[in-house]
């Protein structure tokens, strides 16, 4: 189940990162150009969307030791996504202010680059958590499966012991019956 959930986030972390540099790409665009780049940034928003919801749905998955943490990353991919449709939204509406549109144009490869550190510093940022969150679950998993092991041996004790118990019931039948 986390290799599931692993490989969503990854995906997840990826696709914001191209709608990221999507968007400030179509912020800098006109015309055709932009209804071209915001149709790919809504596919990708669906796209987005899916991922979350199967990361939530596996998140549920868990027991509730994981379930919270899970959940809390999920909320974080939700707020993030929620913020790129905030500006698809100020992309298509044109709300965008004369500055800053202007500076958007102005500066070519700035803010592709800065916005290209800020979405690797998110992603390294999320992949030290999905890997810290990987290595508790696989502790956790080790000790379910030790306990698991000390269960059966327990059983197989408690089984050697009662047909122990159930040869000395007979061993003292058959001597009573036979005096």
């Amino acid at each position: 189940m986390s290799n599931e959930l692993e490989g969503y986030e990854r995906k997840y972390c990826q696709l914001s990162a191209k709608l990221s540099k999507a968007c400030i790409e179509a912020a800098a665009t006109h015309g055709e150009l932009k209804k071209q780049k915001v149709s790919e940034i809504k596919e990708g928003i669906e796209e987005a969307e899916a991922l979350i919801r199967k990361m939530d749905l596996v998140a549920r998955s868990f027991q509730s030791d994981f379930k919270a943490v899970l959940l809390a990353k999920v909320r974080e991919y939700k707020a993030d996504l929620n913020h790129i449709k905030g500006e698809v939204k100020k992309i298509v509406s044109g709300v965008l202010n004369p500055s800053a549109r202007d500076e958007l144009l102005e500066s070519n490869m700035t803010n592709v680059m800065q916005a290209s550190t800020d979405h690797r510093e998110r992603l390294m940022t999320s992949t030290e958590r999905l890997n810290r969150s990987s290595d508790g679950i696989k502790d956790s998993r080790r000790t379910m499966l030790e306990t698991e092991d000390v269960g059966v041996m327990i059983l197989q004790d408690l089984h050697s012991q009662r047909q122990s118990l159930l040869h000395a019931h007979h061993t003292v039948l058959y001597s009573h019956f036979n005096h």
